[in-house]
């Protein structure tokens, strides 16, 4: 069993007999007790992560879209899609983020596109 000591931290091989907490729960508690800025820190992280811009392109083009069209529906230029997908620029905040939401979805759509990538480079 695993118990939780009073600073809410999991003690392996204890078991609290006070009461037994299963994981849901647990995680639940460490989410409260997370402090704000660090829950903050990891969603932008998550919301923000691109892939490489081959692997931004190669979903792009396995879902057949044209830069237009990504740029169209981010609310930007062709011209910095191109840029993107070509490494030579990044997109600001709030296009970051509509960009990287755009990206996971043609990824869970195109699992093999973004998985390209890791077979190029072996």
């Amino acid at each position: 069993m695993v118990g939780i000591s009073r600073d809410n931290t999991l003690v392996p091989g204890t078991e609290d007999r006070r009461s037994h907490v299963c994981f849901q729960e647990w995680f639940s508690m460490v989410e409260v007790s997370m402090s704000d800025p660090l829950r903050r820190i990891d969603a932008l992280v998550e919301e923000d992560t691109l892939p490489t811009p081959q692997v931004r392109q190669q979903l792009r083009l396995a879902a057949g879209l044209t830069q237009t069209e990504v740029a169209d529906a981010i609310g930007v230029k062709r011209l910095a899609v191109a840029q993107w997908e070509a490494g030579r620029a990044q997109p600001h905040r709030g296009n970051r983020r509509a960009y990287a939401h755009l990206l996971r979805k043609l990824a869970a759509k195109h699992p093999d596109a973004a998985a390209e990538e890791a077979s190029d480079e072996g």
